[in-house]
């Protein structure tokens, strides 16, 4: 009699730990199936509303430089680096720059505008999609963000909060970076060019 109250509990927790393990196997499974972007991976195309109800395409900006930045409301770290994204795209806008912020939480629409409207964004905001989030890789953390080079290829990729430094540095990478024929044809002309002079 005393030993089955003991084993229902020891049942109990063993079926808890089974779903536990079960559940977190099912989500390493699902993540591995998730494709890896890498640097010169293609960003994968996606179409997501903007807080003024308009559509827009990744594919849209190509030729641009873009920073892609998944975040948050709730997201501590999101509200720190926001302000430094405003300063960037005031820095580098004229040079092809485009932030975008895609928001990846479940507040209403208003909120997320107030929200924006806020830390005073310059810079066009999106209601993300988990099948959005999932075509990069799943998002294992926010902020996370992507740095897509004029030819719409990933050159560099951040997770979580870095210093401002650091993100400076990959954006000057994302708007300097020309695609390997363009680089061939420049240093051909540069190798013409040169003993003319």
């Amino acid at each position: 009699m005393k030993r089955s109250p003991l084993a229902l509990v020891v049942v109990a927790f063993v079926v808890a730990l089974m779903l536990y393990f079960g559940y977190h196997m099912a989500r390493r499974q699902g993540a591995s199936s998730m494709p890896r972007l890498t640097q010169s991976t293609v960003a994968p195309d996606f179409s997501l509303e903007s807080l003024d109800g308009k559509t827009m395409r990744l594919s849209d900006l190509r030729g641009k430089a873009v920073l892609l930045n998944f975040w948050a409301t709730w997201c501590g770290p999101c509200k720190i680096e926001m302000p430094w994204f405003v300063d960037l795209q005031n820095q580098y806008g004229a040079q092809g720059l485009q932030i975008v912020g895609v928001a990846m939480d479940d507040a209403s629409k208003e909120d997320i505008g107030k929200f924006a409207k806020d830390m005073g964004v310059n810079y066009p905001i999106l209601i993300g999609k988990e099948s959005v989030g999932d075509q990069y890789g799943g998002l294992p953390a926010l902020p996370e963000s992507f740095f897509i080079a004029r030819d719409g290829k990933i050159v560099d990729k951040i997770i979580g909060l870095r210093g401002k430094a650091e993100i400076e540095d990959a954006i000057k990478h994302a708007l300097n970076t020309r695609p390997p024929t363009s680089q061939a044809t420049a240093s051909e002309n540069t190798a013409v060019t040169q003993p003319q002079r």
